[in-house]
């Protein structure tokens, strides 16, 4: 096995792929494709889980913030984890780390339990993609490279699909706990495949980790969110809470003043002398809040107080995840005929405009008109999403792309796991203003917070307003249709 990452193949007139070539997608392709079900399978049986586990179902988020906090702290360090010890040692661990923690999820019969194994199964899960990607990036040729993403990204948009419905349904059919019995097989497959196809490369020379660095953006990011989460599931005190965020923003505060002083930071500042790349990354970071709160906030509202079973609130999230699909075809073409800024600045107050929709959900609505509903979020999702991501990342050098890369990859998993609790804390919030409880009573509290949500993301159309007004680069379309696949 090699010990050192090769020099980029020079490009090839040879079309399709090895077999060896095929598995090693296919091996990538599965680890993204168990990363992104487990980011959404177990929002439709949260209900189910808080009933076992003597819980409150809107006092459940940790149990999903834990994996994506997880996966925003400890993809900042898998790039140098890979080429410190090579590709294939770092997928391995990955695997071992996310079927460990799937048992140990199954096995959970506290809630502090279900937590801790969350937590554990989301430090496997920060690993798979970009370890998997990085793997395909050194193994194949320029001219096969998006190629090989288009076919690795596939299963990243089914696993999205099918998690609701297939954790609905395992639900009703047999329990809570076989969302995560059935990673173990998989896992099981995936690590022997690990050993027997992927290559261990490795980078040359690997400078130093900025540790003081990782500690610093760490403690950010884990003060942040328990000061938002300690507002709903932890019910802290409002000096804690104070005391936290005070914390969180002196974090930061260090990381920056600590990145300009030191020779090779986790993330250059520089990245942020890029106009496109900052709008992108604030961007991402305050659109991905509404985005990432409603999976958590939709089930639950299906569930409690909408009277469905948990197999039927997991179908009802079909059309998000159709229509978000379908409009992949579309998102290339506006976005090259209005500009990033148009598209992004109109999409996003949309966005804004259908969260608050929800809050008009009632017992009495039909069902044709909240489909629909469903259906519309799901595109305009799939538009906002695309389109931030590309315009974060369209301006990079090369020198810059992988850095780049990996704190917008970070940057997501922290808007998403600080969606689910401002969510959390919101309903909290207005079910005790409003004295509504947590069941079949609390639609009024649910209304509230999609109305709050939906402001604040209409709100964060201003950020995107700072963008230059300019046509998207001249990509031809292939590749600007690929690209856009991949990264939404």
């Amino acid at each position: 096995m090699p010990n050192s990452t090769p020099l980029p193949p020079t490009p090839s007139r040879r079309t399709g792929h090895t077999s060896s070539e095929r598995l090693l997608l296919w091996l990538v392709a599965i680890g993204f494709f168990m990363q992104t079900l487990d980011s959404t399978i177990v929002n439709t049986a949260l209900p189910a889980m808080a009933h076992s586990l003597q819980q409150s179902p809107l006092h459940m988020q940790a149990v999903v913030v834990a994996y994506s906090l997880t996966m925003a702290v400890i993809i900042p360090a898998t790039g140098w984890l890979a080429d410190r010890f090579g590709t294939q040692r770092i997928f391995l661990l990955a695997i071992v780390l996310f079927t460990l923690g799937s048992a140990a999820c199954a096995a959970s019969v506290r809630f502090e339990q279900l937590v801790a194994s969350r937590v554990l199964q989301g430090m496997g899960g920060a690993m798979l993609l970009p370890v998997g990607r990085l793997t395909v990036l050194r193994n194949f040729p320029r001219d096969k490279f998006l190629e090989a993403m288009s076919f690795v990204a596939i299963p990243g948009l089914v696993g999205p699909l099918i998690g609701p419905t297939l954790g609905g349904w395992l639900v009703e059919a047999l329990s809570w706990h076989w969302i995560f019995l059935i990673n173990l097989p998989v896992g099981v497959v995936g690590a022997l495949a690990t050993l027997r196809f992927m290559p261990n490369l490795r980078g040359e020379g690997v400078r130093r980790f900025d540790l003081a660095g990782y500690v610093f953006l760490v403690v950010a990011m884990l003060a942040i969110s328990l000061s938002l989460d300690g507002l709903g599931g932890l019910g802290f005190q409002h000096a804690t809470v104070v005391v936290l965020i005070v914390v969180g923003l002196a974090a930061l505060t260090a990381y920056w003043l600590h990145a300009l002083k030191v020779p090779g930071p986790l993330f250059s500042p520089s990245l942020f002398s890029i106009q496109s790349f900052r709008v992108g990354i604030l961007g991402n970071l305050f659109a991905r809040i509404g985005s990432g709160a409603m999976p958590f906030m939709i089930p639950l509202l299906m569930q409690l107080v909408m009277g469905y079973s948990p197999g039927q609130a997991g179908m009802l999230m079909l059309p998000v995840a159709l229509s978000s699909m379908g409009m992949k075809r579309a998102v290339t073409r506006i976005i090259t005929r209005m500009g990033y800024r148009r598209v992004l600045v109109v999409n996003t107050l949309l966005l804004g405009c259908m969260i608050a929709g929800f809050a008009l959900m009632s017992h009495e609505q039909p069902l044709w008109l909240r489909l629909i509903q469903l259906a519309g979020l799901g595109a305009v999702n799939s538009m906002q999403f695309t389109a931030m991501n590309t315009v974060t990342l369209k301006d990079l050098d090369v020198a810059r792309a992988s850095s780049g890369n990996s704190m917008l990859s970070m940057v997501q998993m922290l808007g998403m796991s600080l969606g689910v609790t401002s969510a959390a804390a919101l309903l909290a919030a207005f079910a005790g203003w409003l004295d509504t409880g947590t069941g079949a009573t609390a639609l009024p509290a649910f209304r509230a917070a999609f109305v709050t949500i939906g402001v604040l993301t209409m709100a964060s159309a201003g950020i995107f307003w700072q963008l230059a007004d300019e046509q998207p680069p001249a990509h031809g379309p292939a590749e600007r249709a690929t690209r856009s696949r991949e990264l939404g």
